[in-house]
């Protein structure tokens, strides 16, 4: 998540410890790449589903964009993508486009499958944990960060034609670009899907949860913010802001 200048005087107030190296305790993209980076050695092959263009080289907390970035930590970082924009991506070894379901990577050929806000744009889902399973050495782990769709920003997404999305992302979040905006479908986006699917293609031993971050959609005005945080402080499991899911391929599957 890039920092705007919206962003850090509403979170300096309501979190005042960012005042302090720029970030949150709760900060959720450092909740999910430390558990990541925790699960990488050097022989790792990692696949980056969706790796993007690589937009958060402009992330000015440089700890959070380091430990997003697992290029040079792991044997090979390997970006999959239907944009073929992403090829410019300077943050992985290489790069395969996708043009269907299926990814052209072999059976059981990486450690490491990373599918970060991603699965939420997928028309069938279902794909996605039936290629990680085949892709995936035994033992190999998918790790999954996706909004949750009982989350009021997703309710208020599934509300707006796919068509306005980027104007609306552009005007509550300046840093976001029109190139980096896809449609969204949510179609597996809840703890309870998250975790079936896991279940169902071979990846048992699994934890899936709600988290609630900062809620950087809503600063562009301290009230929505304060209503934010409030929301971030007593929202049960199952309408936090965001599911985050781990998962390792079962043995000799």
């Amino acid at each position: 998540m890039v920092e705007t200048g919206l962003a850090m005087p509403h979170k300096n107030v309501f979190y005042p410890e960012s005042k302090f190296g720029g970030f949150s305790n709760i900060d959720g993209t450092l909740a999910f790449y430390l558990r990541v980076n925790a699960l990488l050695v050097p022989s790792s092959i990692v696949l980056d589903f969706g790796c993007g263009r690589g937009g958060y080289q402009e992330d000015p907390i440089l700890i959070r964009r380091d430990l997003r970035i697992l290029k040079g930590k792991a044997s090979k970082v390997i970006g999959l993508d239907i944009n073929p924009a992403a090829g410019d991506n300077p943050y992985i070894d290489e790069f395969i486009p996708l043009e269907s379901d299926q990814w052209p990577v072999e059976d059981r050929s990486a450690d490491l499958v990373v599918c970060d806000n991603v699965l939420e744009h997928l028309k069938d889902p279902g794909y996605f944990f039936i290629e990680a399973q085949r892709v995936l050495r035994s033992g190999g782990h998918v790790c999954i960060r996706t909004p949750n769709s009982w989350n009021y920003i997703a309710i208020i997404s599934r509300l707006i034609p796919n068509k306005y999305h980027s104007k609306v992302t552009a005007a509550v979040q300046d840093h976001r670009k029109e190139q980096d905006v896809f449609p969204t479908y949510y179609r597996c986006n809840t703890v309870l899907k998250v975790r079936a699917m896991l279940n169902e293609h071979g990846f048992h031993n699994n934890v899936v949860y709600g988290y609630e971050a900062e809620p950087s959609y809503l600063s562009f005005s301290k009230v929505a913010y304060s209503f934010g945080v409030l929301h971030q402080k007593i929202a049960p499991n199952f309408l936090k802001a965001t599911v985050i899911a781990f998962g390792k391929k079962d043995a000799h599957s």
